[in-house]
């Protein structure tokens, strides 16, 4: 475990995000992670870069290194872990992020009535759920101490967060804990992270698209002019059917390096080359999807 309060730089834009994936079966290539996508999404909605993505197994010295390097970026921070908060054995994510955070659990008592009004219900089914039985469920209800629990609706799955140095509402970092069943997950998310610590926090910058008919590698020029012009600007290229660039930044400076690469695909275009170039190009693809079909 690692000095949690160890001092960090402030992050120039804002509230950043960073998540934790746990689960032998994300790894074992059993299971497909959709949590991270989903989050991915949402956070872009509301402008909160997500910087990183681990994806670890249910170990708590993994869980406590991926935890560590996020702690140790720069803050406000909001980090999300999913998956590992049953009552089976590997099951070890509430222990393990307490554990690295230098703190211990404890029983949260309405997770606790919830759990144990399962145990009841299961014995009213005819299963001997005794003693032991419940000890093995109530593993849900134990938390990182002083963590405060995150309810939606009637729902009876346990998530918590945990503040540290004020929390990512001020300078300092929060670690959300959240169920890895998908539909938990997003419900958590929409019902309770977007409103309580996401709306309102950032900037939303202005996303543009530019759909091209041209190799990519044709505008490499126009791109780095364009970065060197708009330092601020994010730029994406990706090939598909159609090629696509993605401008993201401040609204003024997108518009103009949107201007700058349109330009440069209509310069590119009117010449002679550059229709040749594109005509002979759409062939290709062309003759590629054809290939792809059969």
């Amino acid at each position: 475990m690692s000095d949690v309060s160890a001092a960090t730089s402030p992050s120039p834009i804002g509230l950043e995000a960073s998540m934790v994936v746990i689960g032998d079966e994300i790894l074992g290539g059993y299971v497909t992670d959709t949590n991270s996508p989903f989050l991915a999404e949402r956070l872009q909605h509301h402008g909160v870069p997500f910087t990183r993505i681990h994806v670890v197994p249910d170990d708590a010295a993994d869980i406590d290194e991926a935890l560590q390097a996020e702690l140790a970026r720069p803050r406000p921070r909001l980090i999300v872990t999913s998956g590992g908060i049953g009552s089976t054995p590997d099951d070890i994510t509430f222990e393990a992020v307490a554990a690295s955070l230098g703190l211990g659990v404890v029983e949260d008592p309405d997770i606790a009535e919830r759990l144990h009004a399962i145990a009841a219900w299961t014995r009213e089914q005819g299963l001997d759920a005794g003693e032991e039985f419940t000890w093995h469920l109530l593993r849900m209800a134990r938390v990182p101490e002083g963590s405060r629990l995150l309810q939606h609706g009637d729902s009876w799955v346990p998530a918590v967060a945990v503040d540290l140095d004020g929390g990512c509402a001020a300078n300092g970092a929060t670690v959300v804990v959240l169920p890895g069943v998908p539909s938990e997950f997003r419900r958590l998310v929409s019902d309770v992270l977007e409103p309580g610590f996401l709306a309102g926090r950032n900037d939303v910058p202005t996303v543009v698209e530019v759909e091209h008919v041209l190799p990519e590698s044709s505008l490499n020029l126009a791109f780095t002019a364009m970065l060197e012009r708009y330092p601020g600007v994010k730029l994406g290229s990706y090939p598909g059917r159609p090629m696509l660039v993605r401008l993201t930044g401040r609204s003024d400076e997108v518009a103009d390096a949107e201007a700058l690469v349109r330009a440069a695909i209509e310069q590119i275009l009117s010449s002679p080359g550059g229709a040749n170039l594109a005509a002979t190009w759409a062939t290709r693809r062309s003759r590629s999807r054809a290939e792809e079909d059969t």
